[in-house]
């Protein structure tokens, strides 16, 4: 195992300077920069191009690329050209936000579609499978950023349950506990519909290999055996029916990151997806990079995570 780490640990070597290649030159090709981005009328002609001279926007994109990649390997992403700050501070500063709503939501979609998709495969054509499957498709088929909508005019502005936006409570003092608190309030409705968009996918793929394992011969024989129900699906089906599902929980945690950029712009989240999109309409082109980078990074080590995984979890798969 140790040695399969490895190797697939050098692999990403390649992967990750094809994704640099490829990050980079897409970014070239969006139109304007940062000085044009400012929109400042009274910047003269030749004040811009002395801002670009510091920022190194007047050199050619190959040039570029081969600072940034040099930057890169020394750990340093370059300094925002929004934040003055490193790139690596301003990811810091934010990405925390996200991960709060981006794991509550991972837990809370695992748990939902797991007993979804079993009960859904268990009780297949009966009246809970289809008002399963037609919530799994009414989920996936209506975007996240009207979802959100619907729920701040619902549950914020008519039934006013929840806040609008925003992370905390203008204001707010008092214990640390009580912040807590405060930040799990805000974070329900973004928490709600991250879950209700990963959890539809989710519950269709346990249900498919539910209903593939129950119909195995071994579930008869351990049903034939007088074993209870419960245990028959729970301890013997849904153990089996688990292994090809952990693939999928290394890619979770990244798609669920960029399943939240939309999210904390509609919600005021003030998460790293948010910032992201401020980077992009700024031709904050650092951190735009230093973003993409730190999001392909997290994605080769989800692939990593699930191939581990499923090999831990099933002693008859053997890496070589």
């Amino acid at each position: 195992m140790k040695q399969y780490i490895i190797r697939r640990l050098l692999q990403m070597i390649p992967t990750m300077l094809g994704i640099t290649i490829i990050v980079f030159a897409i970014t070239t090709l969006v139109p304007g920069d940062y000085i044009t981005a400012q929109q400042n009328p009274s910047m003269t002609a030749e004040k811009a191009a002395q801002l670009r001279e510091i920022y190194g926007l007047d050199k050619g994109p190959v040039e570029r690329y081969f600072i940034w990649v040099g930057n890169m390997l020394t750990g340093n992403m370059g300094d925002s050209l929004q934040h003055k700050r490193p790139v690596t501070d301003v990811i810091g500063d934010y990405v925390w936000n996200s991960f709060i709503i981006a794991f509550l939501s991972l837990i809370l979609s695992w748990i939902i579609a797991i007993f979804t998709g079993v009960f859904s495969a268990k009780f297949q054509y009966s009246f809970f499978d289809k008002i399963v499957t037609m919530a799994v498709f009414l989920c996936m088929s209506l975007p996240s950023f009207f979802i959100g909508l619907v729920l701040i005019k619902f549950l914020a502005i008519d039934l006013r349950l929840m806040p609008v936006g925003g992370m905390t409570t203008a204001g707010q003092t008092g214990s640390t506990w009580d912040m807590i608190m405060d930040i799990g309030y805000h974070a329900i409705m973004p928490v709600l519909v991250l879950t209700m968009l990963s959890t539809g996918s989710l519950t269709r793929y346990f249900r498919t290999s539910m209903l593939e394992v129950i119909r195995q011969d071994y579930i008869r024989t351990a049903r034939a055996k007088g074993l209870k129900e419960r245990t028959v699906i729970f301890k013997h089906a849904l153990r089996n029916a688990m292994l090809p599902a952990i693939t999928l929980m290394g890619f979770e945690l990244p798609a669920l990151f960029g399943g939240a950029i939309i999210l904390e712009k509609i919600f005021v989240w003030p998460g790293v997806g948010q910032v992201y999109l401020e980077s992009i309409t700024m031709r904050d082109y650092p951190f735009m990079l230093g973003f993409t980078i730190f999001m392909a990074a997290l994605t080769l080590l989800g692939t990593l995570l699930s191939d581990v995984l499923y090999g831990v979890a099933d002693p008859r798969i053997r890496l070589k």
